[in-house]
């Protein structure tokens, strides 16, 4: 009885030669399935995930892999100060949307701790952010100077906000949630990282401040709050020189993810569909798949190990 399946029977061929010819046919298919590995996921629940993020070890730009995880279909973007879901990403422009669960809207006003930004990291502010401190003391909060005109009765201490962010704190304030509190808009200020410290950080236990809000766009509705939209746009970075690599963009082209090795930090591999890793594209799976013979497909699942006992047996 042959071991053979019926689609691979070969008549009137010497043993010898046919053991090399299927020797050679086993190694050539076999031998991708060695390097393969875990697919990296191409989505994170509804959000598309491209270079340079990535769904786990090994997929996307090692840089971010401390700070983006995918953990039951959930983005999240992690830094010192706490763990933020991931919104969006608009991949044309490099940037990352987050939210805060503790930060306040104007639907919602709760006690928080701030948010920071790690010095290190490939992320900046966007410049379209506004950050508003909501209920700072104006005694003790080092946002305000003491007011030394001593003709100026009226007020003992001279916010060091932004100016044009006057009209943002009235608005604020005109919230509902925010009005209910009762807070004078004098303790209002929209946070200006120059004037007040480290643009990485906000740190409002030692602000002195209460809450925050923030938003990165009016959405064509500056004076209505309710509309405005809330959470922090961050920017990224690819690398120094901000170019996006020539390989990766041809991985993704070939339907590839990017990612790296785990043996060298700076290596790029192409991570295809099928889970095989390659240092190109993938544009040779779809040619390998479509010019093999079906029935040949089958001997890729026998295990390496299996090819000297069959080689023995048939001769």
């Amino acid at each position: 009885m042959s071991i053979l399946s019926p689609s691979l029977h070969i008549h009137n061929m010497k043993p010898t030669r046919y053991c090399i010819t299927l020797f050679l046919c086993i190694s050539s298919i076999s031998v991708p399935l060695l390097v393969s590995s875990q697919a990296c996921q191409r989505t994170c629940g509804k959000i598309p995930l491209k270079y340079p993020f990535g769904s786990g070890p090994g997929c996307g730009d090692a840089r971010f892999q401390k700070y983006i995880t995918c953990n039951d279909q959930k983005l999240t973007f992690t830094t010192h100060t706490g763990c933020y879901p991931v919104t969006n990403i608009d991949y044309s422009n490099q940037v990352m949307y987050v939210t805060d669960a503790s930060m306040s809207t104007c639907a919602c006003t709760q006690p928080s701790k701030g948010f920071g930004l790690d010095w290190d990291g490939p992320f900046s502010f966007h410049d379209d952010d506004v950050f508003t401190l909501l209920d700072c003391s104006i005694d003790s909060s080092p946002i305000y100077k003491s007011n030394n005109n001593a003709y100026d009765t009226n007020t003992s201490a001279v916010p060091l906000c932004d100016k044009k962010g006057a009209s943002i704190c009235s608005f604020l304030y005109s919230c509902r949630a925010i009005s209910m509190l009762n807070l004078p808009i004098s303790t209002c200020c929209v946070y200006t990282p120059v004037d007040l410290g480290p643009s990485f950080e906000m740190d409002l236990q030692k602000l002195q401040c209460s809450s925050y809000s923030a938003f990165y766009s009016f959405d064509g509705q500056d004076y209505n709050p309710e509309n405005w939209k809330y959470g922090i746009a961050l920017k990224y970075k690819f690398n120094v020189y901000n170019d996006y690599p020539g390989s990766c963009a041809h991985c993704e082209e070939s339907n590839g993810a990017c990612g790296y090795s785990a043996v060298a930090y700076n290596s790029f591999i192409c991570n295809c569909p099928s889970g095989i890793n390659t240092t190109t594209d993938c544009y040779f799976e779809a040619a390998f798949n479509n010019a093999l013979p079906r029935q040949t497909v089958t001997w890729s699942v026998y295990p390496l190990a299996s090819i000297p006992a069959l080689f023995l047996f048939l001769l």
